[in-house]
């Protein structure tokens, strides 16, 4: 397509004509990939004759092009879309093109920039960096500086061998770089264009040095004579001419930026390579010569540019803030703090808490913007910016690491505001200076709660002077008030009736009309709730509680409103029954509208996505609260649906483990499983098949959840054919050797969910499952999933040991397989711990499957197998009760009926000892807590047990005792002592030649088996009963 013709559908494109836009980007679809294509789109774009509007879209399309086709994720499918000889043009034109356009253009020509140079240097760009020297010496130093910001950036944050490039660039381009920045600096009557030059070259700077100093630095008379230029910036005012007036201008003003990122890039050679502590051998010298030199001229220039506003000049918050860091990480050095004590009182005094006061611009927001305000006040990234956070941050340093000299004079500076604000007429009252000594008060909070004489005065003085501003006419020292209340509400109140009082105030406080108010309030009472002993003070407020949340809740998108929202369904678990149904419509209302907002602003750290995130951790919260209350779920069910259904598609990409753990609650605590739950089910396969592969351990609990308690809808569903989906999944994803091992763990628990579950119903699905599991084992070569993989087969013998085994003799791979298996159970670490089935519930898969076996007669298992897997389940038997004892251990009684001599040859030079059994502090704790208590600990227990450890020890991971599955109604003991009772009774001969063979210990460990049967038999009759007098007493 020529010139005009691309240029007319661009402007199409344009059109306010739905209809005419529609087939205009249906067009460009077409031909976006033919050749040329690119190079015209550029052409266009830096075409001065062409209409601006036309050239903007050309822009967007050419950036949205490179960027998703340049280096694409997927390089077989995307293969060619750009051809080499349409890249080498956009390469050598795109350079000279870039300081040329208007800045609206280069905005779209430097991400391209971008694109191509984190894909193509060096290997594809080899003369880039000989193109930035050349211009750095020539008229295009703009377009020289621009891209070697680009190119810096590149290695920014990379680190070790991937770093090396950036040295090189350095090496070539600094000492060009510093002769424009002191040529640059010594312009007089500088304009706002050497501005832009100069912040180029401090953000080279920055990328450049911001992990690891480049060696050129090294040299003090190179790196001193950056510094000096630095300095220079550092202590000369900004340009007076030219600043804007308007506030949000003028702090984006050039010359302001530039005096930010020298803030900045000193604050990081500061804190990162100035301090020798911190330093490596090889960077102590440069650290040393850092502090010696420049720290202390540093810090002087910040006390002098922070004194311009003491005498009511200007500095943007975010230099203030910098500014106030550096100072921060200054107090706790003997040199530092040296430079700093003669003058620390003007900064304390009259520098710093002015800036912790409320002042104009906050009650212009307050005023103006409240939803503003509080989202300010909240948002962590915001404190970045603000000069009072920084304030408050220098005060904690200062107190904390130079409390004897400081605690003291501070706190009588805050006493004296507070006296002068109670003398004072209310018409001249200082709220502002009492709302910043209230700030400090809070921000003090650790240090006052654990220092005499102030400890003993805290009520005292939360009576005198925190309380009484909850009644304030000024909204802000009402919010204050309530958040320095929730600072303090631990302490111990020698009058309970304080803490009520308090607490009566908060309450009233989320009714405030003054929505600032409301928040602050909302936050302290999440400290009250937690500290409240006697739940009767808050128990009959709790309706009027909810209804004020969810009145706030529908205001603003806050998720500390959740978290306090969270913490009372903590604290009062079934008592929310009443409620749940409310909070969870409530709450998936503001999930929507929380994301929607963030949807609308892209952004997935803005505060309606945080938010969103607390109000589905809040309906995980309440479900589990109630979950011994299963009629409630059908109500909740319909609420939640909708939620589920659509955020299990891309769009819950940020949301994922928050749903399935909502999944997972109402699969499990529902009565049943109802067919608009099952209909999830397609959703999360073609989850897990597109994109959610990370998410497996999650999703496998709703799965097993589905297979578990939907058994029979299960099986005969065929639209969709649920067995069908899930087969597919498991043998592609087993059979993907791009997956990981760690990354398929879920998949063999998924094999055997089934076979445990559909016992008896499944056998067309044996072989295949076996099949596909054999193939993985045979290239499997993390431990911990071959031991998955063999549970698999242990599940098999378990669900039909004569069809199994024949499959495994058909597949030629029993022998092989079985000696795996048996050397797997026999291995040992160094240390003679279990390195294998080192859990509970592995060990009993394996007792199980292997004692199945047993049952099988001689034509199917001979004699000398026989024999081996007899030793080897006895052995096991003996693994599995030491651990199921130990695990119990310190909660019941010792138990009586150890069993004689029930220790193998291996276990007699330990002593039995328990930590040789492979039983570690985690396995314990698990044990007898409720069965599926809390999903989430379910979710867990399905990582990979070598998330964290190389070594393969799947024991870090226990939580998978709290699992619900058919085994659990089986006893390995009773099925053991029983399946050798019917070997005994079919095949007398058989029985005793086995018996009879058998070394004197393996004798005296099944005589101890037998025993140990008996004793549990007892014991789960005995459970039975109490568990039916139990339900008949409800």
């Amino acid at each position: 397509m020529d010139l005009p013709s691309l240029a007319l559908i661009l402007q199409s494109a344009l059109s306010p004509i739905p209809d005419e836009r529609k087939a205009a980007e249906q067009s460009l679809d077409q031909i976006q990939y033919a050749p040329q294509h690119l190079v015209r789109l550029l052409q266009i774009v830096v075409d001065n004759n062409c209409d601006m509007a036309v050239r903007q879209v050309a822009s967007i399309h050419f950036k949205n092009f490179v960027g998703k086709n340049w280096s694409p994720h997927d390089p077989d499918a995307q293969q060619h879309k750009i051809s080499p000889a349409d890249k080498d043009i956009v390469r050598d034109h795109i350079l000279m093109f870039v300081a040329q356009v208007p800045p609206l253009l280069r905005v779209q020509l430097g991400e391209c920039l971008k694109t191509i140079i984190h894909s193509d240097y060096p290997e594809q760009c080899p003369r880039l960096l000989d193109w930035v020297k050349h211009n750095l010496q020539d008229q295009q130093v703009y377009a020289a500086l621009f891209v070697l910001r680009i190119l810096s950036r590149k290695y920014e944050f990379k680190s070790d061998e991937e770093r090396t490039p950036v040295y090189h660039i350095v090496d070539e381009t600094f000492p060009h770089l510093l002769n424009i920045f002191n040529s640059l600096v010594n312009v007089p009557n500088p304009s706002i264009e050497v501005a832009d030059l100069i912040r180029l070259i401090c953000k080279i700077f920055w990328s450049s040095i911001y992990l690891e100093i480049p060696k050129l630095l090294f040299d003090q008379n190179v790196f001193n004579a950056w510094m000096v230029l630095f300095l220079n910036i550092l202590e000369r005012p900004v340009p007076l001419e030219g600043q804007p007036v308007d506030p949000e201008l003028r702090k984006s003003w050039g010359w302001w930026k530039v005096k930010k990122w020298t803030v900045h890039i000193l604050n990081r050679l500061y804190t990162r390579f100035g301090d020798v502590k911190l330093q490596n051998p090889e960077n102590r010298v440069f650290a040393q010569m850092f502090q010696k030199h420049y720290a202390a001229k540093i810090l002087d220039s910040h006390l002098n540019m922070l004194n311009v506003i003491r005498v009511g000049g200007y500095l943007p918050d975010r230099v203030i803030n910098l500014v106030l860091q550096y100072l921060s990480n200054s107090v706790s050095k003997n040199s530092m703090y040296t430079v700093l004590q003669p003058r620390l009182d003007v900064l304390l005094f009259e520098i710093i808490f002015p800036l912790m006061c409320f002042n104009d611009n906050d009650q212009k927001l307050w005023d103006e913007d409240p939803h503003e305000y509080v989202r300010k006040g909240y948002d962590i990234i915001e404190d970045l910016y603000s000069p009072k956070t920084a304030s408050m941050d220098f005060v904690s340093e200062l107190i904390r690491k130079r409390g004897k000299d400081n605690l003291h004079k501070f706190i009588q500076f805050i006493v004296e505001i507070f006296k002068r604000y109670d003398e004072a007429p209310a018409e001249y009252k200082p709220y502002r200076q009492k709302d910043g000594a209230l700030l400090a008060i809070g921000t003090l909070c650790d240090k006052l709660k654990q220092t005499e004489p102030y400890k003993s005065e805290l009520e005292r003085m939360l009576v005198q002077h925190v309380f009484p501003e909850f009644s304030s006419p000024v909204g802000h020292l009402r919010a204050k008030a309530a958040w320095v209340a929730g600072q303090y509400v631990h302490i111990n109140f020698s009058d309970q009736n304080n803490f009520r009082k308090a607490l009566q105030c908060v309450i009233s406080g989320m009714r405030d009309p003054e929505l600032p108010v409301r928040v602050d309030s909302v936050f302290g009472l999440r400290s009250f709730v937690e500290a409240c002993k006697d739940l009767n003070e808050i128990r009959p407020l709790l309706p009027q509680l909810l209804d004020e949340f969810f009145k706030l809740m529908n205001e603003v998108e806050n998720e500390d409103l959740v978290f306090t929202l969270e913490t009372i369904v903590d604290k009062f678990g079934e008592e929310m029954a009443p409620y749940a149904l409310g909070l969870c419509q409530n709450l998936a209302s503001a999930f929507c509208r929380c994301m929607n907002t963030a949807e609308a602003e892209a952004d997935v750290d803005d505060p309606g996505a945080l938010a969103a995130v607390g109000c589905l951790r809040a309906i995980s919260t309440i479900l589990e609260s109630v979950s011994s209350l299963p009629q409630l779920f059908v109500q909740i069910e319909p609420t939640l649906l909708p939620i589920m259904r659509r955020m299990l598609t891309t769009d819950g990409q940020e949301v994922f483990e928050e749903i399935l753990e909502i999944i997972s609650y109402m699969t499990f605590f529902s009565p049943t499983i109802s067919l608009d739950m099952w209909s999830l089910w397609p959703l999360l396969m073609e989850a897990l098949s597109d994109w959610a592969i990370d998410f497996f351990p999650n999703i496998l609990v709703p799965l097993d959840n589905f297979i578990s308690r939907g058994t029979a809808h299960f099986l005969t569903s065929k639209e969709p054919d649920y067995q069908q989906s899930l087969w597919n999944m498991i043998s592609y994803t087993l059979a993907d050797r791009n997956l990981e091992d760690s990354d398929i763990d879920p998949a063999p628990k998924l094999i055997g969910v089934v076979f445990q579950n559909c016992r008896g119903q499944v056998d067309h699905w044996v072989e295949p499952y076996l099949r596909i599991t054999i193939e993985r084992l045979h290239r499997t070569e993390r431990s911990y999933l071959k031991c998955l993989l063999l549970q698999v087969i242990a599940d098999a013998l378990y669900y039909n040991a004569p069809l199994t085994l024949s499959i495994l003799q058909k597949l030629g791979v029993a022998e092989n397989i079985f000696n795996l298996w048996f050397h797997m159970l026999q291995e040992v670490k160094k240390s003679g711990v279990r390195a294998n089935f080192k859990r509970e519930h592995g060990k009993k898969v394996c007792c199980l499957g292997l004692t199945s076996l047993l049952a099988l007669p001689a034509d199917q298992l001979p004699v000398e197998a026989l024999g081996r897997v007899f030793r080897a389940t006895l052995d096991l038997l003996v693994a599995y009760k030491d651990q199921v004892a130990e695990n119990a251990k310190g909660e019941d009684a010792e138990d009586d009926d150890d069993i004689d001599g029930f220790l193998t040859d291996d276990d007699e030079d330990d002593d039995g000892s328990d930590k040789e059994m492979g039983v570690d502090a985690e396995d314990h704790d698990e044990a007898d807590a409720s069965k599926f208590r809390k999903l989430a600990e379910q979710a867990k227990s399905f990582r990979p047990a070598d998330e964290y450890d190389d070594d393969d020890d799947d024991d870090d991971f226990s939580d998978d005792e709290e699992v619900q599955t058919p085994l659990d109604d089986v006893d390995p003991f009773i099925f053991f002592v029983d399946t050798m009772q019917v070997l005994q009774s079919s095949d007398p001969l058989r029985f005793q030649n086995l018996t009879s063979t058998l070394e004197i210990s393996y004798q005296a460990i099944a005589n101890g088996v037998a025993q140990h049967a008996v004793v549990r038999r007892g014991e789960i009759e005995k459970e039975k009963l109490e568990k039916a007098s139990a339900a008949a007493n409800s």
